[in-house]
């Protein structure tokens, strides 16, 4: 049987050393769990967090037949506990957050039952009220379990990742996983498929602008990403082992947050296209997963990673076209002005342009030397996708050719994190790629 703990285990324990710096990190969670099966051992394992004598059990409709009705059944050993069943489809948003803070306040600790968006939910409201929480994931469709950070809908509707804090301990049942509905894993596995393009651009920003960056979280997942690609094909059969595999690299991408303090080693411009469309696609989203949808951003982005690293000459890029006004008729007064301030951050005026470009030039034959082991075949993604069962294109995911266009033009716009569409939009490039591409 796979030991899924193998290497989890020693990071949490504190006994792993980053091989760069010989230092062990610390981490801010108890116990992470990853089993074939839970099933009459959740008391066990949430008795040595020392939660409190009164928990509260978060589900949502699914979830709680999935496991939440399991997990507050046999967490009754432990003492008082109470049961908040959520709507389904709920959004991580400031309304939800403060909904959860009330009808738990009562309670010591929150134990999450789910995934996505109550994960997210349960992490921040806890995280505002300074209270103690575990979680019970029950899909493998998300990196987020042991991430610090939460995705927010704030109450103008911009979405953001915003600082948080971890669960004291996570318990990952594989059977539960393995049986959720198989599209739930394959957006895990999109989620997890953008590691080449966030690392492309990620060291490509550090090189260029000088920006943070740290090798320890690819050099964590290492060879459990081969892996999981390999067993990628189970997911659509409901595999345990494929399942396993997948969880795996989830949960250290996960981890990645916490040593670096930052998302960005799975989180550049895969993530913005997918942040663009759930914030402004309104009526004509199609109820598309984020996972789903950074996996179809993610081979998208990687093919344009490979054209550009492909050319001879580095592209030329000039002046950023920002008007604050335009920001304002495509998004509404209040998003508008944001996202413009965001974008000002990293736009260039013409200075700034001729300096990037006679820097990239210096450095072009180094930083495509760099940047080519990182890359993944656009094929192989594809295909990795596709065997698991879920989207490769935009059109699969249900989204116009003009919503989808309209998500990779403007995705730069959402967050001050430079990436390959702002090379390619600043330099002319992104519309001829998006007229070619296959969507």
């Amino acid at each position: 049987m796979t030991d899924w703990n193998e290497l989890i285990s020693e990071v949490v324990a504190g006994r792993w050393r980053d091989p760069a710096t010989n230092k062990a990190a610390a981490v801010p969670f108890e116990t992470i769990r990853i089993e074939e099966s839970l099933d009459g051992g959740e008391a066990d394992v949430v008795a040595p967090l020392k939660l409190g004598k009164r928990i509260a059990v978060v589900s949502d409709v699914n979830t709680n037949e999935a496991m939440g009705r399991r997990v507050a059944k046999h967490l009754k050993a432990l003492g008082t506990i109470d049961e908040l069943v959520l709507p389904g489809n709920l959004h991580c948003d400031e309304p939800t957050i403060a909904m959860v803070q009330e009808k738990t306040r009562h309670a010591d600790a929150i134990v999450a039952v789910g995934s996505g968006a109550l994960s997210d939910t349960c992490k921040y409201a806890t995280f505002k009220d300074g209270r103690r929480y575990a979680t019970f994931g029950t899909a493998a469709s998300m990196n987020g379990y042991a991430a610090s950070t939460a995705s927010v809908t704030l109450a103008n509707g911009y979405k953001t990742s915003l600082p948080a804090h971890a669960p004291r301990g996570i318990f990952l049942d594989l059977k539960v996983s393995a049986t959720a509905p198989h599209w739930l894993s394959a957006a895990g596995l999109g989620d997890s498929l953008c590691r080449p393009t966030a690392q492309v651009e990620w060291w490509a920003s550090h090189r260029l602008f000088n920006t943070f960056y740290s090798s320890v979280p690819y050099t964590l997942i290492g060879e459990n990403e081969s892996a999981m690609i390999k067993s990628a094909a189970g997911l659509a059969k409901h595999d345990i082992t494929a399942n396993g595999h997948l969880h795996r690299v989830l949960t250290i991408c996960g981890l990645g947050v916490c040593f670096t303090g930052i998302s960005h080693h799975g989180s550049m411009g895969e993530h913005q296209v997918s942040h663009w469309i759930d914030m402004f696609a309104g009526d004509a989203h199609p109820g598309s997963t984020h996972g789903q949808q950074v996996g179809v951003a993610s081979l998208a982005i990687a093919r344009l990673h490979h054209e550009l690293l492909a050319l001879d000459r580095p592209p030329l890029i000039r002046a950023t076209h920002i008007v604050e006004a335009e920001f304002v008729g495509r998004y509404g007064e209040d998003i508008g002005r944001m996202c413009y301030a965001e974008a000002k951050k990293k736009s260039f005026d013409r200075a700034d342009a001729e300096a990037f470009n006679r820097k990239l030039a210096e450095m072009w034959p180094q930083l495509q030397a760099e940047l080519r082991p990182m890359l993944m075949d656009p094929a192989t993604m594809k295909a990795t996708i596709a065997a698991a069962g879920g989207p490769t294109t935009a059109s699969e995911l249900g989204l116009s050719r003009k919503l989808w266009r309209d998500a990779m033009k403007f995705a730069r716009d959402v967050r001050n994190r430079w990436s390959f569409l702002d090379l390619a939009d600043d330099a002319g490039l992104l519309d001829d790629f998006l007229a070619r591409d296959e969507q």
